[in-house]
């Protein structure tokens, strides 16, 4: 009778995640929307493509010297060899101290970060929140751990958008040419602020601990294949950003991003989910239950996938209105916006098989994501000299480059499926054909509301239908016990 339970408590755990992620994604929406419209209708699109290229180059640095620990962590915290106070200390110090290397390297050659040569002294400053980025990223690991994701929700979809939007807002009217990155640099420590003090709170100070050079050392390279593939995955989400501010000018590139980033609310479906998931399929793996491992790994995927396309329905097919709250000139993107929300439904079936694979296929996994780049440059690049050779504008070439990106990412969904199904001898895709059915209404809702509703109703309106049909199919229709569990407080209900 222990397995079952065990199980069961496993799906509940998951499904509370879920239920809390729901939650900060609309405070995430709710803080990030303002942000891009101050962004775009008072600093304009080519501050905001130069501002996002510098963040891509940073956070893509961070995610290099956390090391693999977002997710690495879990296993970690499963030994019992040392107090997890003293394994969550061991791994904030080895990540804040090569931060600080590459932010000081950053801060006296800022060409890499600023590569137009266009910054101030206050510009000069944004490599320097670094550090508090990784320790926020392994505090928030720690605390998913213990099945705390509320901590991730009040840091990631709270504290640090509303600084973020509040801040640039009222900066704007102050410093106008650096309003953005002192903004920015102030959400990151808020946002530290929050999710450093539940860790206090949850483990408490090291004891006895004594870091060790060696020790450290043997730490990161173990971590090394995983802090790859972690760059590798979240890079194909600012490679493409990169990759089209070689070809286009600022311009295209904030509009860009301002898709991007509107894309990136579902993608963070996924990411609380990923913590959660690890100390469940570890715990399984010790055990050797294949087949548990299967079913969570199915489940939440499909969580993920039906989330993620109710999203992407519901910002995709109003799209103009969406964009347009940036600006008139933003609305060029609408293509480009479409394309990278239907990108992230195409992802779910590779992060959910990812969160497996770093336990058991680690090197596997990680030549799966460096073909992954590879098949996205490939792409990307081939798409935006086809639409230079055929006479189309820079906003041309950003859809093609988030067409690049959605081939690259449909590439790793079904390779690293296939690789864990094989592994475990039990199915590991998550795609169900029900998500289709329920997307069928809300597109004819959509078609309605677009074509006859005023922009203004389309968002007040339009939004609210199109995820009402799809939602009350996907119930009816698609949603079967065990998937209504994400809504029950009592899984035993």
């Amino acid at each position: 009778m222990s397995e079952p339970r065990t199980e069961q408590q496993d799906i509940q755990a998951l499904a509370k995640g879920g239920r809390t992620n729901i939650l900060g994604f609309v405070l995430r929406l709710a803080g990030r929307i303002p942000f891009l419209f101050i962004a775009g209708r008072l600093y304009g699109a080519e501050a905001l493509g130069r501002f996002a290229y510098a963040l891509a180059i940073v956070e893509l640095a961070v995610q290099l010297c956390t090391l693999g620990q977002k997710r690495g962590l879990a296993q970690e915290l499963a030994r019992e060899d040392a107090h997890p106070a003293n394994v969550v200390a061991d791994g904030m110090l080895l990540s804040a101290a090569l931060a600080a290397v590459v932010a000081l390297g950053f801060y006296f050659f800022p060409l890499p970060v600023f590569p137009s040569g266009q910054y101030n002294e206050i510009d000069r400053l944004i490599p320097l929140v670094m550090v508090p980025m990784v320790l926020t990223d392994i505090a928030l690991s720690a605390q998913a751990y213990r099945f705390d994701v509320a901590t991730t929700v009040r840091a990631r979809a709270l504290v640090e958008p509303w600084t973020l939007s509040i801040l640039a807002g009222v900066l704007w009217f102050v410093v106008p040419e650096s309003g953005m990155i002192i903004a920015y640099i102030a959400s990151v420590f808020a946002a530290a602020a929050t999710a450093l003090w539940p860790v206090y709170k949850t483990y408490g100070l090291p004891r006895a601990w004594q870091p060790h050079p060696l020790k450290l050392a043997r730490l990161a390279l173990g971590n090394l294949p995983l802090a790859v593939a972690d760059a590798v995955e979240w890079g194909t989400r600012r490679l493409d950003l990169a990759i089209l501010g070689i070809f286009a000018g600022p311009k295209a590139v904030g509009i860009y991003y301002v898709a991007q980033q509107i894309a990136s609310l579902p993608q963070k479906f996924k990411t609380s989910f990923e913590p959660v998931l690890g100390p469940v399929i570890t715990r399984n793996l010790k055990e050797q239950n294949y087949a548990a491992i299967s079913k969570q790994v199915c489940q939440v995927g499909f969580w993920i996938t039906a989330a993620q396309a109710a999203v992407a329905l519901a910002l995709g097919l109003p799209g103009e209105g969406v964009m347009g709250l940036t600006g008139p000139a933003f609305v060029g993107g609408t293509g480009a916006l479409a394309l990278l929300l239907t990108a992230e439904v195409v992802a779910s079936a590779a992060v959910v098989a990812e969160a497996a694979l770093i336990y058991v296929k680690r090197m596997t996994n990680l030549w799966i994501s460096l073909a992954t780049v590879a098949v996205q440059v490939a792409a990307s690049v081939g798409l935006i000299l086809l639409a230079k050779r055929m006479g189309l504008g820079e906003l041309y070439w950003a859809a093609a480059v988030a067409a690049g990106l959605m081939v690259a990412l449909g590439f790793a969904s079904l390779a690293k499926s296939l690789v864990l199904s094989r592994f475990l001898g039990h199915p590991a895709n998550p795609w169900r054909w029900s998500v289709v059915w329920a997307a069928a209404p809300a597109v004819v809702v959509g078609w309605f509301v677009t074509s006859y509703l005023p922009e203004w109703a389309e968002l007040a309106f339009g939004i609210p239908a199109i995820l009402a049909a799809y939602c009350w199919v996907l119930w009816v229709k698609g949603f079967g016990p065990e998937d209504r569990v994400l809504f029950r407080r009592n899984v035993g209900a």
